[in-house]
């Protein structure tokens, strides 16, 4: 792990952010951490987004919290909202033709 601090952060940027997509640079100043600096070159947006989101990761604790159905149980349960609904269950749908 590489530790830079502010000053030198402003005239080695480019340096860092390369470095930082092997391992993490701790950014200190007056001696001590005060940000850290990691690279998520190849990821996608939508992950980075999520995975630094606190209000996403706290929904995902209580929802975890919740009572789960058992995917069979789902699928009776959506078999028969199909029915009411007038739609075919899924044995019962013919397969959809390939667009030429």
């Amino acid at each position: 792990m590489k530790t830079i601090n502010v000053r030198d952060l402003q005239k080695k940027v480019r340096e860092c952010v390369e470095t930082s997509q092997k391992e993490r640079v701790i950014i200190t100043r007056h001696g001590r951490p005060a940000a850290i600096l990691i690279g998520i070159e190849g990821q996608e947006w939508e992950d980075v987004v999520l995975e630094t989101s606190a209000k996403f990761w706290k929904m995902i604790a209580e929802r975890r919290k919740e009572k789960t159905v058992p995917i069979r149980e789902a699928r009776k349960l959506l078999e028969a909202r199909w029915a009411k609904r007038g739609r075919p269950s899924k044995a019962k749908r013919t397969p959809r033709r390939k667009k030429s």
